[in-house]
């Protein structure tokens, strides 16, 4: 086991494989996580997943609510890392973060740089058809994701992949890559290459109005939006004056009727769009559980008057 000092700082479930590979493998000393937050319609509090795995774990968990300032500063003076590891963290991390560590700061960043530098890769790559992603190990600076990169790993995007499933496989990628990679970069026995800013593009941080459905769109960019925003924000459609979650959706190769227009095929609830009809597949109306669109329609008279 290498003795250096890490500090892993992540949030969300993409960075757990990361974390568990980190203790397994490595001198992994504190985690650094986002604060816990209230979730759901009931507002109830809950902790990033980071936290709860590195609490089974037993390793120490820190949540400040800020990363820029004096405070955070002497707690890393407290916890000396020698490297940070950075995995979906939530934050961009101050100059004086990503200096203090003799080793610097590694990002485990979910796209082929420069590919969908920011927030919200895994959800652009799917949205723009992209047919592979992967996960990139740079050096982080003082830019979002323009550091120097160390190794890529690329993985496919299936045709039925959604956000939550592409983000468990680069998950897993990630955590593997990094236990190849980890090793030789604290020995430096492994170079940087700078990034190119050919091919560079940027994932937003995305919001939750982000998810409405525009149907003068064609029906392909739909259904790749209803996959792409499967966790968060997922898609929605305006239907008696409450969002209508849009979970799956199938272009339906028929174009039957216009822009944003309500039909039914297959005992389906279909919407026209610029080019075919989208079958809703699987629904969730306000204030209900997931269901299959023909359920949907067993409990709605009026979806094509």
């Amino acid at each position: 086991m290498n003795r250096e000092r890490i500090i892993f700082m992540g949030s969300p479930d993409y960075a757990v494989p990361a974390l568990k590979m980190l203790h397994a493998r490595f001198n992994l000393t504190a985690v650094v996580t986002q604060p816990d937050q209230p979730v759901g319609r009931g507002k109830k509090i809950q902790a990033p997943p980071v936290k709860t795995i590195a609490q089974e774990l037993d390793v120490p968990v820190y949540q400040p609510s800020r990363v820029r300032g004096a405070e955070f500063m002497e707690l890393l003076g407290t916890l000396a890392p020698d490297v940070i590891i950075v995995a979906a963290y939530g934050k961009i991390l101050p100059e004086a973060v990503l200096e203090f560590p003799s080793f610097g700061c590694l990002n485990l960043h979910a796209s082929l740089l420069p590919r969908w530098r920011g927030a919200s890769p895994i959800q652009n790559a799917i949205l723009h058809g992209d047919e592979k992603t992967g996960v990139t190990i740079m050096k982080m600076d003082r830019g979002v994701d323009t550091g120097a990169i160390f190794q890529v790993r690329e993985v496919p995007i299936a045709p039925d992949d959604t956000a939550g499933s592409l983000s468990e496989k680069l998950a897993i990628t990630g955590a593997a890559l990094l236990e190849e990679v980890l090793p030789k970069y604290l020995a430096g026995a492994i170079s940087a290459q700078e990034q190119p800013e050919e091919g560079a593009t940027y994932a937003h941080l995305l919001h939750k109005e982000d998810g409405r459905m525009d149907f003068s769109k064609e029906a392909d960019e739909l259904e790749r939006q209803v996959r792409a925003f499967n966790p968060w924000p997922i898609s929605y459609l305006d239907w008696k004056a409450q969002p209508l979650r849009v979970l799956r959706a199938e272009v339906t190769g028929k174009k039957s009727t216009g822009c944003g227009q309500h039909t039914i095929m297959e005992k389906f609830p279909c919407i026209g769009t610029a080019s075919m009809d989208l079958k809703l597949v699987e629904v969730q109306p306000a204030g209900k559980r997931p269901m299959r669109g023909s359920d949907f329609l067993n409990g709605t008279r009026d979806w094509a008057d």
